[in-house]
């Protein structure tokens, strides 16, 4: 995917192009733990409870 996106931003010159290949390079230094959670906190967000 990195590779990909890399292409893609390399033809077109789109920032958020760009933008998306520096996150999933940052996510991709990350633990597989820190990325699962990452991924589930998406699917699950944590929120604060109010009494």
């Amino acid at each position: 995917m990195l590779d990909f996106t890399w292409k893609v931003f390399s033809e077109t010159g789109n920032v958020e192009l760009y933008l998306l290949y520096k996150e999933i390079e940052k996510d991709n230094e990350k633990s597989p733990f820190e990325r699962e959670y990452r991924l589930a906190d998406f699917d699950f967000p944590v929120t604060e409870m109010t009494n």
